[in-house]
């Protein structure tokens, strides 16, 4: 995610959140890239559940057919 100083100012709470869950956030002044904000914190995660809803683009139709290799194991 990129963002200008101007907006990093004004969403600072919500920009460090991205941060936390791991997301990459670019602060820039117009087109310049100038600060690349990362996470030093490691605690617990602190992504919720849901968050990545609608991200999927694509599941192959045969996501959840039993792998041959593991057969004799079922």
């Amino acid at each position: 995610m990129k963002f200008t100083i101007g907006e990093a100012k004004a969403r600072l709470s919500k920009i460090i959140e991205k941060a936390l869950i791991g997301e990459e956030v670019i602060i820039t002044r117009g087109d310049k890239p100038l600060v690349k904000l990362v996470a030093v914190w490691q605690g617990e995660s602190r992504r919720k559940p849901g968050s990545g809803k609608g991200q999927l683009l694509e599941m192959a139709d045969d996501f959840d057919a039993s792998v041959e290799d593991f057969k004799e194991y079922q």
